[in-house]
């Protein structure tokens, strides 16, 4: 296991370049399997969760091909739906994306239980439902049995607007026969990637960005080239970094079409920033001075789907909110474990008040003073190193595995940028 030795109180200066959106990263991958002809990706994240999809698929009998520079080649000309990994299954939520894509393909696949972040329960019966209307046979005993004689396409209304079942339901009815109506599907940036690389394959797909796809079924996909956008929630981390360090940073190459509703969230907690082309340019003045609503009432951010702000930036916000001015509400509606860190930031010197699982209030701003923490999540693992780049003193924050599993060399990049943070082995 390893940890991160954080110096706190040093602005951070200069230009990062965010690595490949990994939510769009893993559902592309998995989407190779629908085609035998070779795919190359590239700006593929070198993360831990990347890495164990691609060994799953490479288990499946996809030929893996590293061209260097965070390009692949990936080439599935069979797919052998063979015993998965259960290991490596319980280490991803994605491990789950194979169901679509094998069992359109090959008609069948046996796969152990998903595992993932634990901020509560994650449900996969939409992914059942979603799969079954397409024709799929399902049964669950310790174990998830999908088989299929050929499946066909059907007018489908999910029961939520779940990111990986749409991902689930899109790559099978790419190859179902007939067409697919997908209705309250999810629509976040990954999701439309995913379907830019299909329709790229010889897909069919409609509607790419709204809630409700159509998907008229191929009899098969060919190959292509494909390059993954940025990660939005890595440039609202590097945001968020130079924010409370009270730095400035360029973010290149910064995805910047898809932040028009977080960027409104920021500004409700006193972070401004500047949009020059492609880049995203965060300078070092900043209001932090959290608004009121209409009346003076205290502000509530309350996440919700895509284009509405994101569950996954929630726990990045509450550390800058601990900085600005003022008191404000956040709510997580969606996981009654994602706010389980807030004990960590308050034994940092944050003034917050936890007031169940799914809300908190923060008063700010505070000092934040180093602290010995543990990352619990992916997210909440950036949110605590945040709050050690704002802390004075020193911070110490073990199992850094888990921030690796979304964060690419995120050490590295926040030491170009002038921050004194070491990457150390547990003694």
């Amino acid at each position: 296991m390893e940890k991160f030795i954080i110096d706190g109180g040093i602005p951070l200066k200069g230009e990062v370049m965010p690595s490949g959106n990994k939510n769009a990263a893993l559902p592309i991958l998995a989407a190779c399997l629908l085609t035998d002809q070779p795919v190359t990706l590239h700006n593929v994240p070198d993360i831990r969760d990347v890495n164990d999809l691609r060994k799953l698929i490479a288990s499946l009998g996809v030929e893996v091909d590293d061209l260097g520079g965070g390009s692949w080649r990936l080439t599935a000309r069979t797919v052998r739906p063979g015993d998965l990994d259960p290991d490596l299954c319980r280490r991803i939520r994605a491990s789950i994306l194979l169901a679509g894509p094998v069992t359109a393909r090959v008609g069948g696949l046996r796969l152990p239980p998903p595992g993932g972040d634990v901020i509560g329960r994650r449900r996969l019966d939409t992914h059942i439902l979603a799969l079954r209307a397409l024709g799929a046979n399902i049964t669950y005993d310790r174990i998830f049995d999908f088989g299929a004689s050929g499946l066909q396409g059907a007018d489908i209304l999910l029961d939520e607007a779940s990111v990986t079942a749409t991902e689930n339901a899109v790559m099978a009815a790419s190859l179902a026969k007939g067409g697919t109506i997908l209705r309250n599907a999810a629509s976040e940036p990954h999701v439309q990637e995913l379907c830019h690389l299909l329709n790229r394959l010889g897909a069919r797909i409609d509607g790419i960005g709204s809630n409700m796809l159509r998907i008229e079924g191929v009899e098969r996909l060919g190959g292509g080239e494909f390059t993954v956008g940025a990660d939005y929630l890595e440039v609202l981390s590097f945001v968020g970094a130079a924010v409370v360090t009270r730095g400035s940073l360029r973010i290149r190459n910064a995805g910047v079409q898809y932040l028009a509703m977080i960027r409104q969230v920021f500004e409700r907690i006193g972070v401004v920033w500047e949009i020059d082309g492609e880049d995203l340019v965060v300078p070092s003045e900043q209001p932090l001075t959290i608004t009121h609503d209409l009346g003076g009432a205290i502000p509530e951010i309350k996440t919700n789907v895509w284009p509405a702000f994101p569950t996954d930036l929630v726990s990045i916000a509450i550390t800058v909110a601990t900085q600005s001015q003022g008191g404000i509400l956040f709510h997580d509606w969606m996981y009654p474990g994602r706010m389980y860190f807030i004990d960590k930031l308050v034994g940092m010197g944050a003034q917050i008040v936890l007031c169940d699982p799914h809300r908190c209030i923060v008063n700010g701003p505070t000092q934040l003073y180093g602290e010995k923490v543990e990352s619990p999540d992916i997210r909440a693992g950036m949110a605590l190193l945040l709050a050690a780049l704002a802390a004075e003193g020193r911070t110490t924050i073990r199992n850094v595995g888990q921030i690796d599993r979304g964060y690419e060399r995120v050490d590295e990049k926040l030491t170009a940028l002038g921050a004194k943070i070491e990457r150390a082995r547990e003694q």
